[in-house]
């Protein structure tokens, strides 16, 4: 798919991942709109986009509100005029570290609610139009954690969305939209912390790969950042 001169909204585009993913698909010609959680934090994002004569609009939102991300439908639907090309479903949080690995129900509540439940209310929203305009990426940001109970929450609400977009599958058939899931592997982030064996420029090209599908190339698949490096 061309993306150039269609918007995309790429979510927690302040920083990691997301910043790298706005910035490389303002670099082909697509109109960026940059989530985070304050529109001061995501500014010089759009500064960096707009010197190198990209397009980009900041805006905000608190994912774990509810609200929040009505507005943020609100706004993005104010800003595309109802044609949003590609939604990025890249924001999540990372629970506490729970030694023991007992962890509480509050830890599951927003993880949940940040990592799994906003990005569904984000893709049932911008989904109608995406079939209506007959056109559409929609990429879901997963993870490879695995054997770490304690960090249970975090696993459990990216098997969640995981499960969220394979079982959407039936509803994408024909449509022109394509549904699929990215692992940018495990990264020098805040997410994933200083050990991490990866840079956060390892996420380009590989990132943008489930954004440029042909239309025949289908849903419901993985895509491992780390594997076009």
């Amino acid at each position: 798919m061309q993306v150039a001169g269609k918007w995309a909204l790429v979510t927690g585009a302040s920083r990691g991942v997301g910043l790298r993913i706005a910035k490389a698909l303002a670099a082909k010609g697509a109109k960026v709109i940059v989530h985070s959680r304050s529109v001061n934090a995501s500014q010089h994002v759009v500064d960096e986009i707009t010197r190198q004569q990209g397009f980009a609009v900041a805006i905000e939102a608190e994912l774990s509100n509810p609200q929040a991300v009505a507005s943020l439908v609100a706004q993005v639907n104010q800003l595309s005029g109802h044609s949003l090309s590609v939604l990025y479903n890249n924001a999540a949080i990372m629970t506490p570290w729970r030694e023991d690995a007992v962890v509480p129900a509050e830890d599951y509540a927003l993880s949940f609610q940040v990592n799994c439940i906003a990005p569904a209310a984000l893709c049932d929203a911008f989904l109608p139009q995406m079939k209506q305009q007959g056109e559409g990426r929609i990429i879901n940001v997963t993870s490879g954690i695995a054997d770490q109970p304690q960090l249970m929450a975090y696993s459990c609400s990216k098997a969640a969305l995981d499960r969220y977009v394979r079982d959407m599958l039936p509803s994408l058939a024909g449509s022109g939209v394509l549904m699929n899931l990215m692992d940018p592997g495990w990264l020098q982030t805040d997410l994933g912390g200083e050990q991490a064996p990866n840079h956060p420029d390892s996420v380009i090209p590989g990132a943008l790969v489930p954004v440029l599908l042909a239309d025949d190339a289908g849903s419901g698949q993985l895509y491992c950042a780390q594997d076009y490096r």
